[in-house]
């Protein structure tokens, strides 16, 4: 995952941008190409689907976008709530699962906005879990 172009700074009023640690930022841009987003509508009925993404290091959020994504379901809860979470994750042999998750706020870029020829949602990470990055399988998570 490449780092994006940046579309200007990032707002803080939800509280401070909480950035990656060098492991969590190492496992998400490894080979994975593939997460999860979550997001909810506006009643608050969730919707979670596979995304590409991309790392934006400048201002260390998570860019999603693709084909006519304004049009999307996706894009549209997040207009209508800003709320979103987005996973990536994985499991090596015999049994080590490993993922970070980042939770925050999400805006609904159009297309002039994300700085592209196609909308963006771009996730403002406020919280940041993840487990199974320490190199000791025997590890808690984090």
């Amino acid at each position: 995952m490449s780092s994006a172009d940046s579309a200007g700074p990032v707002p803080d009023e939800d509280g401070p941008v909480v950035r990656l640690s060098a492991a969590q930022l190492d496992y998400l841009l490894g080979e994975r190409r593939l997460g999860r987003l979550a997001t909810a509508d506006a009643t608050g009925r969730p919707h979670v689907v596979p995304v590409g993404w991309s790392y934006n290091n400048d201002l260390g959020t998570i860019d999603i976008s693709g084909r006519n994504f304004a049009a999307t379901r996706k894009y549209r809860n997040v207009q209508d709530n800003p709320q979103a979470a987005f996973v990536v994750d994985d499991v090596l042999p015999p049994w080590r699962p490993r993922s970070v998750m980042v939770q925050g706020t999400a805006q609904a870029l159009a297309p002039h906005d994300a700085g592209g020829t196609e909308a963006m949602i771009r996730i403002v990470p406020r919280k940041i879990t993840s487990w199974g990055l320490d190199s000791d399988p025997t590890a808690n998570a984090s």
